[in-house]
This record gives structure tokens, sequence and C-alpha cells, in this order.
């Protein structure tokens, strides 16, 4: 398995009108503009914005479909990571996944 990372879809509409886009998700997205080989190391998916959202429950659990959410393959330490306690799954949400995209691939981190 790789690293599995979830990103919504821009664009969508709510009750509070729209169209909106993501901002963790537009900074790993950015991230991912600066270091396009890390589109090649990750499986990257795209998800709709309403909830409930399938894909991410079956990784880490009803309770955390916030996204962006990178599920780590487990062959790499990561003490900061969270764990679910439904799957058992670990995994990173918003800019939390970016210090492991560095330590891991070797991307440059943001300026202190």
């Amino acid at each position: 398995m790789t690293d599995r990372l979830y990103l919504l879809n821009p664009g969508w509409h709510d009750d509070a009108g729209g169209p909106w886009y993501c901002p963790a998700g537009a900074i790993v997205e950015g991230v991912l503009s600066f270091y396009p080989a890390l589109r090649e190391q990750l499986e990257i998916r795209y998800l709709d914005h309403p909830r409930p959202r399938p894909a991410v429950i079956a990784e880490v659990g009803e309770d955390h479909q916030s996204c962006p959410l990178l599920v780590l393959d487990q062959t790499f330490d990561w003490p900061e990571a969270n764990t679910s306690a439904a799957t058992g799954r670990r995994f990173l949400q918003d800019e939390a996944i970016i210090p492991y995209l560095a330590a891991r691939y070797g991307i440059g981190l943001p300026h202190p």
C-alpha cells in the first residue's frame, strides 16, 4: 500500500452559498504543485464535498471525515499520527500532513 491522500474537489455549494474550496486542501495542493513527484509517490483521491464520505469512513471511521486526510501506509514511523479507534489505521489531517511529507519524501517545509 502507498500513503493515500484524500482531497476535496473545489467548487462545491452548500447552505452557506458557494462556490467554495477547502483552505487546508489548497495548501496541500500548493505543496503538490511545488513538488510534482509527490503525485507519483502518493495515491491521491479526490472526493466531492457532501458527507458521508464512504471512502474515508472505510479507512479511518465516521469520526474523521474532514479532508485533507492522509492515510499512512504503516511503513514509515511517524509518532505524531492519529490512530483511528474504528479501524486502527494511522492518519494525519490538514497541515499536519506537510511535516510528514517532508520527512518521508524529502520535500521542503514552510519557512517559520
